[in-house]
């Protein structure tokens, strides 16, 4: 009679490949507790800091403006848990996006793993700087921002924000701290991570600046320039995956580029170099969120020129590449003349030949070299 062994299998445990399959169904579930614990009145009060702006302030009516109170917004400690409850909404809208449209497309175009792999970075960022660009145009509209442009920097410090402008960079903060965990999800190659941690650093850096000192009205213009720009080049490349041949949007990104670079300094200048160091007050004070001090002018200049010129060098070697392989391509073959032998060319010069042509091997002959020999 046989005797049956005890299994020795472990448990199921949270492999790496399970989470990397279900890592949206994971997300979703803990994004679900935070809003379950809406519906509970001894966790209401803990999941409205995460789910909800905070720091709210309401400003009563007065004559010269609308005849109802308006609430404003000011930053704080707990904004970290609200931006750590949208960055799981933001894994959560790329998984959708990339199982139900990218993927499909890549299924449909059989693209190589590189092409693969770019084609999701641009088709996920052109998303998203799309649905900025229409949302940052619509705040810009609604307060003024174009018909006004000295609302950059007049009546700083900027410390109450509207709705939409905190939701803004709310949402900004958290799609870019969401990127981090996409690395992993994504499987990102390890030589292309450190490319990937620059140019997400550089985005947290630069929002998470504006937004902490107060200069939200300037950093809104900007990234809406910046990513009217990149949508233009993330675009261009997912058509140009598509047909190879379509380089039109390349063209006109370049020039747009350039362009974008030259007006971030204009309007970084003109707001930080002229309109701030005009202002009456100039003292340093946290509490009222006034950070006009020439050293903090001098770090945010500095921080932003010296990012522009970093993309700068980066865009003239990226140009500078697709030129040597453009005319490494459509260089034509450099065809050698044919000489004419005097005298009547044997077969087998011939056949030692190129193109008609006599080589050194044609001319070291046996039959040459017994001629120069007598």
């Amino acid at each position: 009679m046989a005797i049956r062994k005890k299994s020795t299998k472990s448990p199921p445990v949270l492999s790496h490949e399970f989470i990397l399959q279900n890592h949206a169904d994971i997300v979703s579930c803990v994004a679900m507790v935070f809003l379950l614990g809406l519906m509970f009145e001894g966790s209401a009060a803990c999941s409205l800091v995460f789910v909800t702006l905070q720091y709210n302030v309401t400003l009563p009516a007065t004559e010269e403006q609308a005849t109802e109170s308006t609430s404003l917004y000011y930053y704080g400690i707990k904004d970290l848990a609200t931006v750590f409850f949208y960055m799981l909404v933001a894994i959560i809208i790329h998984a959708i996006i990339q199982e139900y449209v990218l993927d499909k497309i890549n299924r449909r175009m059989h693209f190589s793993k590189t092409k693969h792999s770019k084609f999701n970075e641009s088709g996920q960022l052109s998303a998203f700087y799309l649905f900025s660009c229409i949302w940052g145009t619509f705040i810009l509209i609604s307060e003024n921002y174009i018909s006004d442009p000295t609302i950059l920097w007049r009546a700083y410090p900027h410390n109450l924000m509207t709705f939409q402008m905190k939701f803004f960079y709310i949402a900004q903060l958290a799609y870019w701290f969401h990127a981090f965990p996409e690395l992993y999800f994504q499987k990102t190659k390890k030589e292309d991570i450190p490319r990937q941690l620059v140019y997400i650093g550089l985005y947290l850096f630069h929002i998470a600046g504006a937004y902490l000192l107060n200069l939200n009205h300037l950093g809104l213009v900007l990234l809406v320039l910046h990513y009217f720009v990149e949508f233009l080049f993330h675009i261009s490349r997912l058509f140009y995956f598509s047909d190879e041949k379509y380089q039109k949007g390349f063209s006109l990104w370049a020039v747009l580029f350039v362009l974008g670079r030259l007006l971030t300094l204009i309007l970084s200048v003109l707001t930080v170099g002229f309109g701030l160091a005009r202002a009456e007050n100039q003292k340093l004070d946290f509490s009222a969120g006034n950070f006009n001090v020439l050293a903090v002018r001098i770090a945010v200049l500095a921080s932003i020129c010296i990012t522009q010129a970093f993309m700068m060098w980066k865009f003239i070697n990226f140009q500078l590449r697709r030129w040597r392989e453009h005319s490494a391509f459509q260089a034509p073959a450099v065809k050698k003349k044919p000489t004419v032998t005097k005298g009547r060319s044997s077969r087998k010069g011939t056949e030692n030949g190129v193109n008609g042509t006599v080589t050194s091997n044609g001319a070291d002959s046996p039959r040459n070299r017994k001629e120069k020999s007598s």
